[in-house]
């Protein structure tokens, strides 16, 4: 069984940013909720080869900028409401200013998650939120949300991460704006468990909770879909192959319409009960196939140890 998840435009398949025409300069500003991973997206991102810089004044912002004209490294701009001289209209006017330029390629990504997953990460590492200093976490975050709002609706790119793990944004960000040019799709292959929810990254779910379950086998409870007892289990369900191959002609199908597209990346989602046998399983013979016909696979299995 397949479906596809409602649409939300922070985690639809997007093309791939195209590379920068010669003596361009690509400048990425940064910006979004705090504590939605802002900081880790600039740590990704100088990882990748641009420079980052972290809560430059606004007024210095065009003199950085042009000092790269000559040598156009590429940059990568924090902001948030820490900024010094922070306010939204000043933020989409540098952006203005740097579209009309024909020297610079510029983008705006907003790091964004969920308001309790941000109150629960401030809650959790006993930080004040920087909009409500003597206030509750939640005043900050809704006071901060209404500010952001006309930057993350002008955002080129919009990355939620309120289900990612730490590696995934940097998995993101390196599909979305890589400086090689190779160009190819990256395809990232996670288990779940329905029963802890859809991941929200999903671009495809396919559902195995109709196969046999290896749960109420006593001797194949504690295993996980990586040992070959509950592999064997899983596939001499006589429904499992015919359900494999019909995935994977849809996949032969469409994954070649989506690299005409020019995605950059696609997520690919296996769910079953409590993500940890059928899917994780199925997510392992998925992820091998792709890497036989060539393509970039990853696989995370979300829920295998809860």
């Amino acid at each position: 069984m397949v479906t596809e998840p409602k649409s939300d435009p922070q985690i639809q398949p997007q093309a791939k940013s195209a590379p920068p025409q010669a003596g361009q300069r690509r400048v990425l500003m940064v910006t979004g909720m705090s504590g939605a991973g802002r900081a880790s997206a600039l740590r990704a991102l100088e990882d990748l080869g641009y420079e980052a810089v972290d809560n430059l004044p606004l007024y210095l912002l065009d003199a950085l900028i042009a000092t790269g004209r000559e040598e156009p490294s590429p940059l990568a701009l924090g902001i948030d409401t820490r900024t010094r001289g922070f306010d939204t209209v000043s933020v989409l006017s540098a952006l203005d200013r740097l579209k009309e330029d024909d020297g610079f390629d510029p983008h705006l990504v907003f790091i964004d998650a969920d308001n309790d997953v941000l109150e629960r990460r401030f809650t959790e590492t006993r930080r004040r939120h920087p909009m409500a200093q003597e206030r509750p976490v939640a005043d900050g975050i809704a006071m901060e949300r209404r500010l952001l709002t006309p930057l993350k609706d002008q955002a080129s790119r919009r990355i939620d991460t309120t289900t990612l793990a730490p590696g995934q944004l940097k998995n993101i960000l390196e599909a979305e704006f890589s400086l090689e040019t190779g160009g190819e799709m990256t395809l990232f292959v996670t288990s779940f468990g329905f029963r802890n929810g859809l991941p929200r990254e999903a671009d495809l779910v396919f559902d195995a909770r109709f196969l046999n379950n290896p749960y109420y086998d006593p001797d194949l409870r504690s295993l996980t879909g990586r040992d070959p007892a509950v592999a064997a289990f899983v596939s001499a369900d006589p429904d499992y192959e015919p359900f494999l191959s019909r995935v994977t002609d849809l996949l032969d199908l469409l994954l070649p319409r989506y690299e005409k597209e020019g995605k950059s990346y696609l997520t690919i989602a296996v769910g079953c009960t409590g993500g940890k046998h059928r899917s994780v399983y199925t997510a392992e013979r998925l992820a091998a196939w792709l890497d036989e016909r060539g393509y970039r696979a990853r696989i995370r299995h979300r829920d295998i140890h809860l």
